[in-house]
């Protein structure tokens, strides 16, 4: 065991893109596990589901974030806080709709799904998660980028992905239509506000009558 665990380490010193894989090989469909004990409407527990999520963090997540994680560092030259902060914004606009994408269309896809369900999912789907990953992702970054050596920072972003996966298998499993307001696309919020209104003018104008 001690020797199989020696060359599991001389392994992800070689190959460092296996650290995050064998992390997100854990942390993915456990993450799931959660969010499937969470959701009142479920009877039983999917470990099919789970699976999906354990091939979809392991072969397509985590190759991606480390490939990401070696694009920033030659974006962005420098390790001062500023450098952080700036390799921390480029990410939420050049790889989280990459990210976001890959899981609404890799999921959908894992599922057998056709293609015009996983399309439409992602444009009901894509913008309320970015939205709120704006919110999050931008100062878990700094803090990777500016004080984790780059060796850790898949596994530092892997840790908090756990959180997020939770949340990102929530999202997948909401209609539109069930989505909180503020998760919702801007437009159809002011579509619904605005037939509320003219609800409450009608109904003025029949009590007027």
């Amino acid at each position: 065991m001690r020797a199989l665990l020696q060359r599991l380490k001389r392994a992800t010193e070689k190959y460092p893109v296996l650290r995050g894989m064998i992390t997100y090989s854990v942390l993915w469909p456990t993450s799931n596990v959660v969010q499937q004990s969470l959701d009142k409407t479920r009877d039983n527990y999917d470990p099919v589901e789970s699976l999906r999520y354990l091939i979809l963090g392991t072969f397509g997540t985590a190759p991606t974030v480390y490939v990401w994680v070696k694009i920033a560092g030659k974006l962005v030259k420098g390790q001062l806080f500023r450098h952080a902060v700036l390799k921390a914004g480029l990410e939420q606009i050049l790889f989280a709709p990459v990210g976001i994408s890959q899981f609404y269309f890799g999921i959908t896809l894992l599922e057998g799904r056709p293609w015009s369900e996983c399309v439409q999912e992602w444009k009901e789907k894509f913008i309320p998660t970015w939205r709120v990953g704006m919110c999050v992702w931008p100062i878990i970054q700094t803090v990777n980028f500016a004080y984790v050596a780059e060796k850790n920072r898949v596994v530092v972003v892997s840790i908090a992905s756990f959180m997020w996966t939770i949340f990102l298998s929530y999202m997948h499993h909401l209609d539109q239509e069930t989505l909180p307001a503020f998760l919702r696309k801007i437009k159809e919020v002011k579509s619904s506000k605005e037939e509320e209104m003219r609800d409450g003018v009608d109904c003025k104008v029949k009590d007027h009558r």
